[in-house]
């Protein structure tokens, strides 16, 4: 017979499982006490900024940069139409930094305050839905255009 086998057989199971529930408790206690010990704490905890991802950057353009951006393409739309030339049809734009498009209708020259101005009602489908603009762009004294007028309707 091995010498284990001598063992169980020779009645020291008292001792061995007397030896087996000292390991049991000194197992549970041992992380307690280093939990009672101030081991971890919430309050002591930090972010690790040495954590590097490679995550894509927030894109810089914001919702209002796009709509200004579209508002100067319609803007340069209307200035360079012919308006003889086109009868009453509608200007078709495009905005390839946005992604934005449109048309430009009742385009007619008006004066205001002595200003030779442009009046229109512009289109513009983009990313965020489709909206309808009014607008007046006026000539300035030094040859320039510039945008008087642009509401949405």
């Amino acid at each position: 017979m091995s010498r284990i086998a001598q063992a169980f057989d020779s009645g020291q199971w008292s001792v061995i499982a007397s030896a087996s529930s000292k390991a049991v408790i000194v197992i549970i206690a041992l992380p307690l006490a280093a939990c009672g010990a101030g081991g971890f704490s919430l309050e002591k905890a930090e972010v690790d900024r040495s954590i590097v991802t490679s995550s894509a950057p927030a894109r810089v353009t914001s919702a209002d940069a796009d709509s200004a951006s579209d508002q100067t393409t319609i803007g340069n739309a209307v200035s360079s139409a012919d308006i003889e030339e086109l009868r009453g049809q509608a200007v078709p734009w495009a905005n390839a930094d946005t992604g934005s498009r449109g048309s430009i209708t009742e385009l007619a020259e008006v004066q205001d305050n002595g200003q030779d101005c442009r009046s229109f009602t512009a289109s513009r489908e983009s990313f965020d839905g489709v909206a309808l603009f009014k607008g007046q762009l006026c000539i300035a004294a030094a040859g320039g255009w510039h945008m008087q007028d642009f509401k949405p309707l």
